[in-house]
């Protein structure tokens, strides 16, 4: 299936929104509370996973089979793909629970969590092994 340039604008736009938006809360996170622990990110995966429930939720409810993509995707793709991509992974995670695959959605979510830090704990290993 090609990819519509009329949906690649909306998705960036709403991207672009979001990531300031995750940018914003960062800042804010680390003026208000401190370098510590990662505040800023937690609030925004908790923040951004809320608004998801909300949003697909919302849609789910009040918009027609097939309707709302521009919403959707402007919105959930968009803007909270941009502040937080757990966000993404949470609704995921819902679907496969919902749909009674538990075990899959267990997979997903231990293989997600684990692989992604291996995967950034190899690649800082590879990184510190080249010359600069």
């Amino acid at each position: 299936m090609p990819v519509h340039l009329a949906h690649l604008l909306i998705v960036a736009g709403g991207g672009a929104i979001g990531a300031g938006g995750r940018h914003l809360v960062n800042q804010m996170a680390l003026k208000l509370l401190g370098p510590s622990f990662p505040w800023g990110t937690l609030i925004v995966n908790i923040v951004g996973s809320f608004a998801m429930g909300l949003l697909i939720g919302g849609l789910v409810k009040w918009m027609p089979v097939g309707g709302g993509q521009g919403i959707r995707l402007f919105l959930a793709t968009g803007i909270l793909g941009g502040f937080t991509t757990f966000s993404a992974f949470s609704l995921d995670v819902a679907v496969l629970w919902q749909r009674g695959a538990t075990m899959t959605a267990f997979g997903y979510v231990a293989g997600s969590v684990l692989l992604s830090i291996l995967a950034v704990f190899f690649g800082l290993w590879v990184m510190r092994g080249l010359e600069p």
